[in-house]
């Protein structure tokens, strides 16, 4: 069995219950999906200072899931918090859901539709392709209009402005796969796979995909370049 730790931040309880049960539901006869919890609040929203100062908390939570046995680790969140940081830290693959959406998403199609929560978070995305390089595989960028806190209480209108952006980047501009910026859109609120057929395109959401990611890894033996992230001896400050 590969048991595969999912670290999330600290949620209002009925929220927190529905990212936990959605994570969950991607454990198999194989793979065994644990919860790890943090102190950082995401639900508020994370702007560049926090997602810096909320690493060192990440950090703990991949050491803890190193600590009690768990193969591979995923962070809740397109933001990929503390991913870089914990891999020198742990021997366990840190697998980050954004980069790994970008990853599936390559063996998929070519061109990749980009929906974000809010426009406001737009900035933040474009840093982070451009980090991994996958800015060329760009069609188009949109936002389906709520902040992360604002979209249990508008969840239909979510729904609503989610296809007309998917379909929009489709029909304009050719893009051949969606990546969901934001998990609270797909998979918490809409499945991919419901997705992929209402728009006849891929749909790459950033819960099950980091997940069965780490699993692979994991199961393969594989583990992070120590060229690349060199071991640290270092341990969180907080």
């Amino acid at each position: 069995m590969i048991r595969v730790a999912f670290i999330i931040g600290d949620y209002p309880s009925e929220e927190r219950a529905l990212r936990e049960k959605v994570a969950k539901s991607f454990s198999s006869a194989e793979v065994e999906v644990g919860i790890i919890s943090v102190p950082p609040a995401p639900f508020g929203g994370l702007g560049p200072a926090e997602i810096q100062l909320v690493a060192p908390y990440y950090h703990a939570g991949y050491l803890q899931a190193e600590r009690e046995g768990y193969d591979a680790a995923v962070p809740l969140g397109t933001l990929d918090l503390g991913v870089d940081g914990g891999r020198s830290l742990v021997d366990i693959p840190i697998i980050g859901p954004c980069e790994a959406m970008f990853h599936i998403a390559a063996q998929l199609g070519d061109r990749f539709g980009i929906i974000c929560y809010h426009e406001s978070v737009i900035p933040r995305q474009i840093t982070q392709t451009r980090y991994y390089g996958m800015e060329p595989w760009i069609a188009g960028r949109r936002a389906s209009g709520f902040k992360l806190k604002d979209i249990g209480a508008n969840k239909d209108v979510m729904i609503k402005n989610f296809m007309t952006a998917a379909r929009s980047l489709i029909d304009e501009d050719g893009a051949d796969v969606i990546v969901v910026h934001g998990i609270t859109q797909c998979p918490v609120h809409l499945k991919p796979d419901w997705l992929a057929g209402e728009l006849g395109v891929p749909v790459v959401e950033g819960i099950g995909a980091p997940i069965r990611m780490a699993a692979l890894m994991a199961g393969l033996g594989l583990k992070h370049s120590r060229k690349r992230w060199p071991k640290s001896s270092a341990r969180p400050q907080m």
